[in-house]
């Protein structure tokens, strides 16, 4: 289902119905300051389960969490001055940052790692539907493959093509398990978020996308 909604002047009823389906274990497709993202509410197991079933994948780094502000990334990720600094300057915008999780978190997610990344997307979508939400999202990149049945593929070099990507809402309905798409109507470009691992001092960047970096 389509729910067709205007990025600067949001329907609050649209995310109050997009809140619900999640909240009771549903999917949801929507925009990003990227390309198209997949998500389920993090605090609901089933949603968590859909999505991982959705993905097709087995690798925990291909999984992202959405929040709506800095602050969100403390409530489960080991964040000091010197990384929220950085993030700050960065944000909201279309990177992914790897950091610790903490203690709590992997088990609240199942993850089998103690780090994830964490993303405040510059797009007002995402953002307003977790405020409604009142929690993140836990997030995977819309695939073609997803649409096909196939597989996700964990081979960083076939994964990470830009013509798997989606432009227009309306090809994600091809995906099996969806159960809203919100769409504003503009399609997207087929570009992923930079990936900056921030586990360690030094800043090592995973995958170079449309987020300067050095920046």
């Amino acid at each position: 289902m389509i729910e067709y909604i205007v990025p600067n002047n949001i329907d609050d009823r649209i995310l109050t119905r997009a809140a619900k389906v999640l909240d009771e274990g549903g999917i949801a497709a929507l925009p990003t300051d990227t390309n198209w993202s997949i998500v389920c509410s993090m605090r609901s197991r089933e949603g968590l389960k859909k999505l991982k079933s959705i993905s097709g994948m087995r690798d925990e780094r291909h999984f992202t969490l959405l929040c709506s502000s800095i602050s969100q990334f403390g409530e489960f990720c080991s964040l000091d001055n010197t990384r929220f600094r950085l993030i700050k300057r960065l944000t909201p915008g279309p990177y992914v940052f790897i950091l610790k999780t903490l203690l709590g978190t992997e088990k609240v997610l199942g993850l089998r790692r103690r780090e994830i990344g964490v993303r405040l997307p510059g797009n007002p979508i995402p953002v307003s539907l977790i405020k409604t939400l009142k929690c993140p999202l836990y997030s995977i990149t819309a695939k073609r493959e997803m649409a096909a049945g196939e597989d996700g593929s964990t081979d960083d070099d076939s994964f990470y093509r830009e013509e798997t990507l989606f432009e227009g809402g309306w090809e994600l309905e091809d995906i099996t398990g969806l159960d809203i798409i919100l769409d504003s109507g503009e399609d997207r470009s087929r570009i992923f978020s930079t990936i900056l691992d921030l586990i360690e001092d030094e800043v090592t960047m995973i995958r170079q996308g449309a987020g300067e970096w050095p920046a």
